[in-house]
Protein backbone atom coordinates (compact mmCIF):
# COMPACT_ATOMS: atom_id res chain seq x y z
CA UNK A 1 0.00 0.00 0.00
CA UNK A 2 1.43 3.39 -0.89
CA UNK A 3 0.66 7.04 -0.35
CA UNK A 4 2.27 9.82 -2.37
CA UNK A 5 5.32 10.00 -0.09
CA UNK A 6 5.88 6.25 -0.17
CA UNK A 7 5.52 6.10 -3.95
CA UNK A 8 7.95 8.97 -4.36
CA UNK A 9 10.39 7.09 -2.11
CA UNK A 10 10.09 4.01 -4.35
CA UNK A 11 10.74 6.09 -7.46
CA UNK A 12 13.69 7.84 -5.80
CA UNK A 13 15.17 4.47 -4.83
CA UNK A 14 14.89 3.25 -8.42
CA UNK A 15 16.51 6.46 -9.67
CA UNK A 16 19.35 6.03 -7.19
CA UNK A 17 20.03 2.29 -7.54
CA UNK A 18 19.18 1.49 -11.16
CA UNK A 19 22.37 2.96 -12.68
CA UNK A 20 24.28 0.37 -10.64
CA UNK A 21 21.92 -2.56 -11.21
CA UNK A 22 20.50 -2.07 -14.72
CA UNK A 23 17.11 -3.46 -13.72
CA UNK A 24 14.77 -1.16 -15.68
CA UNK A 25 14.20 -0.49 -19.36
CA UNK A 26 11.95 2.45 -18.58
CA UNK A 27 10.55 4.17 -15.49
CA UNK A 28 7.25 6.08 -15.39
CA UNK A 29 7.29 8.52 -12.43
CA UNK A 30 4.72 11.00 -13.73
CA UNK A 31 2.30 8.28 -14.84
CA UNK A 32 2.67 6.40 -11.54
CA UNK A 33 1.93 9.48 -9.45
CA UNK A 34 -1.02 10.35 -11.67
CA UNK A 35 -2.52 6.85 -11.18
CA UNK A 36 -2.20 6.95 -7.40
CA UNK A 37 -5.34 8.94 -6.35
CA UNK A 38 -7.71 6.56 -8.15
CA UNK A 39 -5.66 3.48 -7.21
CA UNK A 40 -5.71 4.37 -3.51
CA UNK A 41 -9.45 3.67 -3.38
CA UNK A 42 -9.06 0.12 -4.75
CA UNK A 43 -8.01 -3.11 -2.96
CA UNK A 44 -4.25 -2.82 -3.66
CA UNK A 45 -4.34 0.85 -2.66
CA UNK A 46 -1.46 1.96 -4.86
CA UNK A 47 0.87 -1.01 -4.38
CA UNK A 48 3.89 -0.32 -6.66
CA UNK A 49 4.93 -3.07 -9.04
CA UNK A 50 7.10 -3.52 -12.13
CA UNK A 51 6.31 -5.24 -15.41
CA UNK A 52 8.53 -7.50 -17.48
CA UNK A 53 9.93 -6.13 -20.70
CA UNK A 54 8.77 -3.48 -23.17
CA UNK A 55 5.34 -5.08 -23.67
CA UNK A 56 4.71 -5.96 -20.03
CA UNK A 57 2.24 -3.17 -19.41
CA UNK A 58 -0.10 -4.71 -21.98
CA UNK A 59 -0.03 -8.16 -20.39
CA UNK A 60 -3.16 -9.68 -18.87
CA UNK A 61 -1.57 -9.77 -15.42
CA UNK A 62 -0.53 -6.11 -15.49
CA UNK A 63 -4.00 -5.03 -16.57
CA UNK A 64 -5.59 -6.99 -13.73
CA UNK A 65 -3.16 -5.60 -11.16
CA UNK A 66 -3.89 -2.04 -12.33
CA UNK A 67 -7.63 -2.69 -12.16
CA UNK A 68 -7.16 -3.80 -8.53
CA UNK A 69 -5.28 -0.63 -7.61
CA UNK A 70 -1.68 -1.55 -8.32
CA UNK A 71 0.59 1.17 -9.71
CA UNK A 72 3.14 0.16 -12.36
CA UNK A 73 6.39 2.10 -11.93
CA UNK A 74 8.39 0.81 -14.89
CA UNK A 75 9.32 -2.00 -17.26
CA UNK A 76 12.17 -4.32 -16.34
CA UNK A 77 15.11 -5.59 -18.36
CA UNK A 78 15.11 -8.70 -20.52
CA UNK A 79 17.85 -10.22 -22.69
CA UNK A 80 18.99 -7.70 -25.27
CA UNK A 81 20.96 -7.92 -28.51
CA UNK A 82 24.42 -9.41 -28.51
CA UNK A 83 23.72 -12.63 -26.60
CA UNK A 84 21.91 -15.81 -27.57
CA UNK A 85 21.36 -17.04 -24.00
CA UNK A 86 18.34 -16.03 -21.94
CA UNK A 87 19.87 -15.88 -18.45
CA UNK A 88 20.77 -12.24 -18.94
CA UNK A 89 19.27 -8.75 -19.02
CA UNK A 90 19.94 -5.41 -20.67
CA UNK A 91 18.46 -2.30 -19.05
CA UNK A 92 18.59 1.40 -19.87
CA UNK A 93 21.87 1.72 -17.94
CA UNK A 94 23.50 -1.40 -19.37
CA UNK A 95 23.62 -5.06 -18.42
CA UNK A 96 21.61 -6.21 -15.43
CA UNK A 97 23.70 -7.38 -12.50
CA UNK A 98 22.85 -9.76 -9.69
CA UNK A 99 22.29 -7.68 -6.51
CA UNK A 100 24.10 -10.31 -4.44
CA UNK A 101 27.07 -10.75 -6.81
CA UNK A 102 27.44 -7.94 -9.38
CA UNK A 103 29.94 -10.05 -11.31
CA UNK A 104 27.20 -12.62 -11.95
CA UNK A 105 24.01 -12.60 -13.98
CA UNK A 106 20.61 -12.39 -12.26
CA UNK A 107 19.26 -15.09 -14.56
CA UNK A 108 16.47 -14.54 -17.04
CA UNK A 109 14.63 -13.90 -19.07
CA UNK A 110 12.76 -12.12 -16.26
CA UNK A 111 16.13 -10.66 -15.30
CA UNK A 112 15.24 -7.13 -14.25
CA UNK A 113 12.08 -8.24 -12.48
CA UNK A 114 14.04 -10.55 -10.19
CA UNK A 115 16.86 -8.07 -9.59
CA UNK A 116 14.43 -5.22 -8.82
CA UNK A 117 12.62 -7.32 -6.23
CA UNK A 118 15.89 -8.62 -4.74
CA UNK A 119 17.20 -5.06 -4.42
CA UNK A 120 14.03 -3.99 -2.61
CA UNK A 121 13.01 -1.57 -5.37
CA UNK A 122 9.52 -3.09 -5.74
CA UNK A 123 7.68 -5.79 -3.74
CA UNK A 124 6.63 -7.68 -6.85
CA UNK A 125 7.12 -7.75 -10.61
CA UNK A 126 5.46 -9.65 -13.41
CA UNK A 127 7.30 -12.34 -15.32
CA UNK A 128 6.75 -15.12 -17.81
CA UNK A 129 8.24 -18.60 -17.82
CA UNK A 130 8.77 -20.73 -20.92
CA UNK A 131 11.71 -22.81 -19.72
CA UNK A 132 12.47 -21.41 -16.26
CA UNK A 133 12.42 -17.69 -16.99
CA UNK A 134 10.75 -16.86 -13.67
CA UNK A 135 12.18 -19.61 -11.47
CA UNK A 136 15.84 -19.29 -12.52
CA UNK A 137 16.18 -15.54 -11.81
CA UNK A 138 14.18 -15.99 -8.62
CA UNK A 139 16.63 -18.66 -7.48
CA UNK A 140 19.74 -16.71 -8.43
CA UNK A 141 18.49 -13.44 -6.91
CA UNK A 142 17.15 -14.98 -3.71
CA UNK A 143 13.47 -14.07 -4.14
CA UNK A 144 10.24 -16.01 -4.56
CA UNK A 145 9.16 -16.96 -8.07
CA UNK A 146 6.00 -18.65 -9.32
CA UNK A 147 5.25 -20.23 -12.70
CA UNK A 148 1.52 -20.80 -12.90
CA UNK A 149 -0.12 -23.85 -14.42
CA UNK A 150 0.15 -23.63 -18.20
CA UNK A 151 -3.09 -22.22 -19.62
CA UNK A 152 -4.35 -20.93 -16.27
CA UNK A 153 -3.73 -17.34 -17.38
CA UNK A 154 -3.60 -15.96 -20.94
CA UNK A 155 -0.23 -16.24 -22.68
CA UNK A 156 0.82 -15.06 -26.14
CA UNK A 157 3.12 -18.07 -26.56
CA UNK A 158 1.68 -20.25 -29.32
CA UNK A 159 3.85 -23.24 -28.40
CA UNK A 160 2.04 -23.56 -25.07
CA UNK A 161 5.33 -23.73 -23.17
CA UNK A 162 5.22 -20.28 -21.53
CA UNK A 163 2.94 -19.29 -18.71
CA UNK A 164 2.50 -16.15 -16.65
CA UNK A 165 4.36 -15.77 -13.41
CA UNK A 166 5.47 -13.40 -10.71
CA UNK A 167 8.68 -12.46 -8.89
CA UNK A 168 8.03 -11.36 -5.32
CA UNK A 169 9.65 -10.69 -1.99
CA UNK A 170 7.75 -13.64 -0.48
CA UNK A 171 5.06 -16.21 -1.19
CA UNK A 172 2.57 -13.91 0.55
CA UNK A 173 3.33 -11.13 -1.94
CA UNK A 174 2.95 -13.63 -4.77
CA UNK A 175 -0.45 -14.58 -3.38
CA UNK A 176 -1.44 -10.91 -3.64
CA UNK A 177 -0.67 -11.19 -7.36
CA UNK A 178 -2.66 -14.40 -7.83
CA UNK A 179 -5.69 -13.05 -5.95
CA UNK A 180 -5.81 -10.16 -8.41
CA UNK A 181 -5.19 -11.97 -11.67
CA UNK A 182 -7.11 -15.21 -11.11
CA UNK A 183 -10.90 -15.11 -10.82
CA UNK A 184 -12.25 -17.08 -7.88
CA UNK A 185 -8.88 -17.55 -6.23
CA UNK A 186 -9.09 -19.10 -2.76
CA UNK A 187 -6.05 -19.64 -0.58
CA UNK A 188 -5.15 -23.09 0.73
CA UNK A 189 -3.58 -23.73 4.12
CA UNK A 190 -1.42 -26.86 3.94
CA UNK A 191 -1.92 -29.77 6.29
CA UNK A 192 1.57 -30.58 7.56
CA UNK A 193 3.65 -32.58 7.09
CA UNK A 194 3.27 -32.67 3.33
CA UNK A 195 4.29 -35.89 1.62
CA UNK A 196 7.07 -34.99 -0.80
CA UNK A 197 9.81 -36.51 -2.90
CA UNK A 198 13.23 -34.93 -3.30
CA UNK A 199 15.50 -35.35 -6.31
CA UNK A 200 18.81 -33.50 -6.70
CA UNK A 201 18.96 -34.14 -10.46
CA UNK A 202 15.64 -35.66 -11.70
CA UNK A 203 17.76 -38.59 -12.84
CA UNK A 204 19.75 -36.84 -15.59
CA UNK A 205 21.04 -33.36 -14.66
CA UNK A 206 24.66 -32.77 -13.62
CA UNK A 207 23.96 -30.74 -10.50
CA UNK A 208 26.92 -28.99 -8.91
CA UNK A 209 27.72 -30.72 -5.60
CA UNK A 210 27.57 -27.48 -3.60
CA UNK A 211 24.23 -26.47 -5.11
CA UNK A 212 22.85 -29.91 -4.31
CA UNK A 213 24.23 -29.69 -0.77
CA UNK A 214 22.56 -26.32 -0.10
CA UNK A 215 19.19 -27.61 -1.29
CA UNK A 216 19.53 -30.93 0.53
CA UNK A 217 20.33 -29.01 3.70
CA UNK A 218 17.16 -26.96 3.27
CA UNK A 219 15.12 -30.12 2.74
CA UNK A 220 16.55 -31.63 5.92
CA UNK A 221 15.49 -28.52 7.83
CA UNK A 222 11.99 -28.86 6.41
CA UNK A 223 11.89 -32.49 7.56
CA UNK A 224 13.07 -31.53 11.03
CA UNK A 225 10.46 -28.76 11.24
CA UNK A 226 7.66 -31.14 10.29
CA UNK A 227 6.86 -29.36 7.04
CA UNK A 228 7.58 -32.33 4.74
CA UNK A 229 7.75 -36.08 5.10
CA UNK A 230 9.94 -37.56 2.38
CA UNK A 231 8.88 -40.53 0.31
CA UNK A 232 10.89 -42.31 -2.37
CA UNK A 233 12.87 -40.30 -4.94
CA UNK A 234 11.66 -39.39 -8.40
CA UNK A 235 13.21 -39.42 -11.89
CA UNK A 236 12.24 -38.17 -15.34
CA UNK A 237 13.66 -38.62 -18.81
CA UNK A 238 15.82 -35.70 -19.97
CA UNK A 239 13.31 -33.31 -21.62
CA UNK A 240 15.86 -31.18 -23.52
CA UNK A 241 15.22 -32.58 -27.00
CA UNK A 242 11.46 -32.63 -26.47
CA UNK A 243 11.38 -29.00 -25.30
CA UNK A 244 13.50 -27.86 -28.24
CA UNK A 245 11.29 -29.78 -30.66
CA UNK A 246 8.09 -28.23 -29.29
CA UNK A 247 9.62 -24.76 -29.37
CA UNK A 248 10.78 -25.33 -32.95
CA UNK A 249 7.40 -26.71 -34.05
CA UNK A 250 8.82 -30.00 -35.34
CA UNK A 251 7.98 -32.78 -32.87
CA UNK A 252 8.97 -36.25 -34.07
CA UNK A 253 8.08 -39.61 -32.50
CA UNK A 254 11.15 -39.89 -30.21
CA UNK A 255 10.54 -36.45 -28.68
CA UNK A 256 6.80 -37.05 -28.45
CA UNK A 257 7.40 -40.30 -26.56
CA UNK A 258 9.76 -38.63 -24.08
CA UNK A 259 7.11 -36.01 -23.37
CA UNK A 260 4.37 -38.61 -23.04
CA UNK A 261 6.45 -40.82 -20.74
CA UNK A 262 7.31 -37.90 -18.47
CA UNK A 263 3.63 -36.96 -18.35
CA UNK A 264 2.77 -40.53 -17.32
CA UNK A 265 5.38 -40.50 -14.57
CA UNK A 266 4.25 -37.10 -13.28
CA UNK A 267 0.56 -38.01 -13.35
CA UNK A 268 1.25 -41.18 -11.38
CA UNK A 269 3.45 -39.31 -8.92
CA UNK A 270 1.00 -36.49 -8.19
CA UNK A 271 -1.86 -38.98 -7.82
CA UNK A 272 -0.20 -40.12 -4.59
CA UNK A 273 2.18 -37.30 -3.54
CA UNK A 274 1.36 -33.57 -3.45
CA UNK A 275 4.85 -32.10 -3.72
CA UNK A 276 8.07 -32.60 -5.68
CA UNK A 277 11.28 -30.90 -4.51
CA UNK A 278 14.41 -30.25 -6.57
CA UNK A 279 17.08 -27.58 -6.95
CA UNK A 280 15.88 -24.89 -9.36
CA UNK A 281 19.09 -24.99 -11.36
CA UNK A 282 21.99 -27.44 -11.48
CA UNK A 283 24.44 -24.56 -11.30
CA UNK A 284 25.04 -21.29 -9.49
CA UNK A 285 24.71 -17.95 -11.35
CA UNK A 286 27.23 -17.72 -14.16
CA UNK A 287 29.25 -14.65 -15.09
CA UNK A 288 28.20 -12.06 -17.65
CA UNK A 289 30.23 -13.84 -20.33
CA UNK A 290 27.56 -16.55 -20.50
CA UNK A 291 26.77 -20.07 -19.26
CA UNK A 292 29.11 -22.00 -21.53
CA UNK A 293 27.80 -25.50 -22.24
CA UNK A 294 25.65 -25.65 -19.10
CA UNK A 295 21.87 -25.79 -19.40
CA UNK A 296 20.62 -23.75 -16.45
CA UNK A 297 17.14 -24.89 -17.53
CA UNK A 298 17.90 -28.58 -16.97
CA UNK A 299 15.64 -28.87 -13.90
CA UNK A 300 12.92 -26.41 -14.89
CA UNK A 301 11.83 -26.92 -18.48
CA UNK A 302 10.29 -30.36 -17.88
CA UNK A 303 7.44 -28.56 -16.10
CA UNK A 304 6.87 -26.19 -19.00
CA UNK A 305 6.36 -29.26 -21.18
CA UNK A 306 4.07 -30.91 -18.64
CA UNK A 307 2.27 -27.72 -17.60
CA UNK A 308 2.65 -28.15 -13.84
CA UNK A 309 2.86 -25.11 -11.55
CA UNK A 310 6.28 -24.66 -9.99
CA UNK A 311 7.88 -22.21 -7.60
CA UNK A 312 11.33 -21.17 -6.45
CA UNK A 313 11.91 -20.55 -2.73
CA UNK A 314 15.26 -19.29 -1.39
CA UNK A 315 17.22 -22.23 0.01
CA UNK A 316 20.50 -20.63 1.08
CA UNK A 317 23.88 -19.60 -0.30
CA UNK A 318 26.92 -21.28 -1.78
CA UNK A 319 30.23 -20.54 -0.11
CA UNK A 320 30.98 -17.77 -2.60
CA UNK A 321 27.79 -15.86 -1.78
CA UNK A 322 25.47 -17.00 -4.59
CA UNK A 323 21.80 -17.62 -3.73
CA UNK A 324 20.37 -21.07 -4.41
CA UNK A 325 16.71 -21.88 -5.01
CA UNK A 326 14.57 -24.82 -3.93
CA UNK A 327 11.99 -25.79 -6.59
CA UNK A 328 8.52 -26.87 -5.48
CA UNK A 329 6.27 -28.54 -8.06
CA UNK A 330 2.59 -29.42 -7.58
CA UNK A 331 -0.20 -31.02 -9.58
CA UNK A 332 -1.73 -29.07 -12.45
CA UNK A 333 -4.24 -26.50 -11.25
CA UNK A 334 -3.04 -26.69 -7.64
CA UNK A 335 -1.45 -23.24 -7.74
CA UNK A 336 -3.14 -22.13 -4.51
CA UNK A 337 -1.96 -25.25 -2.72
CA UNK A 338 1.55 -24.69 -4.07
CA UNK A 339 1.56 -21.14 -2.68
CA UNK A 340 0.36 -22.43 0.68
CA UNK A 341 3.13 -25.01 0.75
CA UNK A 342 5.70 -22.41 -0.30
CA UNK A 343 4.63 -20.13 2.53
CA UNK A 344 5.13 -22.96 5.04
CA UNK A 345 8.54 -23.72 3.52
CA UNK A 346 9.59 -20.05 3.77
CA UNK A 347 8.53 -19.80 7.40
CA UNK A 348 10.43 -22.96 8.33
CA UNK A 349 13.60 -21.91 6.52
CA UNK A 350 13.64 -18.15 7.21
CA UNK A 351 11.08 -17.33 9.90
CA UNK A 352 8.21 -14.88 9.47
CA UNK A 353 8.48 -12.08 6.94
CA UNK A 354 10.60 -11.80 3.83
CA UNK A 355 13.16 -14.50 2.98
CA UNK A 356 16.76 -13.29 3.22
CA UNK A 357 15.63 -9.97 4.77
CA UNK A 358 18.03 -10.48 7.66
CA UNK A 359 21.02 -10.77 5.34
CA UNK A 360 20.21 -8.06 2.80
CA UNK A 361 23.22 -6.09 3.95
CA UNK A 362 25.43 -8.65 2.19
CA UNK A 363 24.33 -7.44 -1.24
CA UNK A 364 27.04 -5.90 -3.40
Amino acid sequence: MADSGELRAVLASIDREDPRLGTFLDVWPEEALARLPAASRLPLAGLPFAVKGPTGLRSYAARRLIAAGGVPVGSTSVPGPGTHWQTWGLGRHGRTVNPWRPDRTPGGSSAGSAAAVAAGLVPLATGSDGAGSVRIPAAWCGVFGLKTTNGLLPSPDRSGLASAGVLAASAAEAETYLRCVLDGYAGVSPVLPLSAAYSPDLGFAETEPEVAAVVRGAVRRLEAAGVVRLTEGFDLLDPAAAWLAVRGGDVRPPEAEVRAENDRRLDAFFARTPLLLTPVTPNRPHGHEGPGATFSTALTWAFNLSGHPAASVPAGFTGDGCPVGLQLVAARGRDAGLLGAAGAVERALWGPGEPFAQVRGRRG
